[in-house]
C-alpha cells in the first residue's frame, strides 16, 4: 500500500522544512506515541524525546529521493517510536530483547487498530453527546466530568432532592447509550 497523496504532500513539506506539515504530523501522532511511552514505564519527556528522535528519522528519509513510504505516516512513526522506546528500556536494563524478538513482542497494526477503534468510538460518543441535548448533556457532564455529587446536581439543575436528579440522570444516561449504539452500528 502506498501511501495517499495527502501523506506524500505532508513528507514534501516535512522534507522542506515546512512549519505547517511539521505541526501536523506532530498533531496527528504525538498523542499515540505518548499513550505507548506512558503505558510502557516512560514519562511525557520520554515521550517528547522518543518522537522527537523518530521525526528526525523520518526527515531525513523524506529527504531522501529513493525513499518510498509503503504505509501510514502514523504507522512508520509508531514503529520507529517503539523500536527506540524498547531499546532505551533495553538500556536501562527494563526490557530485556532476544534476537529477533522484538517483532513478536509489539505488533504495531495490533495496536494501532485498537487505537484507531477507541478514538472512532471516542469520537461518536462526543457526537451523541452532542446530539443528547439540554439538561442532559450538561448534567451527564456534571455527574462523569466533574465528579459532582447527586446533591450538588440537584441544587444545581433545580431537582427537590438527590434521588430525582439520581433518576434522570439514568434517563439521561439511557439516551445517551441509544445515541452512541444507533451511530456506532451505522459506522460498522
Amino acid at each position: 500500500m502506498k501511501a495517499d497523496s495527502n501523506e506524500q504532500l505532508l513528507l514534501k513539506g516535512l522534507a522542506n522544512n515546512d512549519g505547517k506539515a511539521i505541526d501536523t504530523i506532530y498533531k496527528e501522532n504525538f498523542s499515540v506515541i505518548q499513550a505507548l511511552i506512558l503505558n510502557n514505564n516512560g514519562t511525557y519527556d520520554d515521550a517528547r524525546d522518543i518522537f522527537q528522535e523518530a521525526m528526525i528519522t523520518l526527515y531525513e528519509k523524506a529527504k531522501s529521493e529513493s525513499f518510498v513510504l509503503t504505509c501510514q505516516i502514523k504507522t512508520y512513526l509508531y514503529s520507529v517510536c517503539r523500536r527506540l522506546w524498547l531499546k532505551r528500556l533495553q538500556q536501562m536494563g527494563r526490557f530485556t530483547i532476544h534476537g529477533e524478538d522484538i517483532e513478536e513482542t509489539v505488533a504495531v497494526e495490533e495496536d494501532m487498530e485498537i487505537h484507531e477503534k477507541r478514538n472512532a468510538e471516542f469520537a461518536i460518543m462526543d457526537r451523541a453527546l452532542n446530539s443528547l441535548g439540554e439538561p442532559c448533556k450538561s448534567l451527564l457532564e456534571a455527574y462523569y466530568i466533574r465528579k459532582k455529587g447527586m446533591g450538588d446536581i440537584a441544587t444545581d439543575f433545580g431537582y427537590t432532592n438527590a434521588d430525582n436528579a439520581k433518576n434522570q440522570k439514568y434517563k439521561c444516561l439511557m439516551r445517551l447509550k441509544k445515541l452512541f449504539f444507533a451511530q456506532y452500528n451505522i459506522g460498522e
